[in-house]
């Protein structure tokens, strides 16, 4: 089980990588000036390349997570492993909604400003703070 804590660690250092990232490039391409085709098409090959690979990242970090939870049984009936769980499900909404931004902006539908998505680029912080304060503090 050590080895799969260990790779369950790696996965989710590298999805929130990933995370933390793919913002600060919505951010650019939030700031492309009319008529700049090459740049916009650069950051948006970027961005897909980047979400599909965050993705892949998300999946065995999800898979190795609920693997500990059954394997270890820890916290079934804890309040620290429901709002971990919380967290969790709130990182994966997040993760969605930067690929429904990065098909708006695609689709050239972005109405969002460059300092929205300054803001929006602070959410996985506050994501991973959470989380990582909820398995080692184990507040409730």
């Amino acid at each position: 089980m050590l080895w799969v804590k260990a790779l369950h660690i790696v996965f989710i250092a590298s999805w929130f990588a990933g995370l933390f990232y793919l913002p600060r490039i919505y951010v650019n391409l939030a700031m492309v000036a009319p008529g700049s085709v090459a740049e916009r098409d650069r950051l948006l090959l970027m961005a897909r390349k980047l979400l599909r690979f965050t993705t892949l990242l998300a999946v065995p970090a999800v898979g190795l997570g609920v693997w500990l939870w059954l394997g270890y049984g820890i916290g079934r009936g804890s309040g620290w492993m429901h709002a971990k769980l919380a967290v969790v499900v709130l990182t994966i909404g997040y993760h969605h909604a930067c690929a429904r931004l990065l098909r708006r902006f695609a689709d050239d539908q972005n109405r969002r400003s460059h300092r929205w998505y300054r803001w929006f680029n602070e959410a996985p912080v506050l994501l991973l703070l959470a989380a990582v304060v909820l398995v080692v503090v184990k507040p409730f």
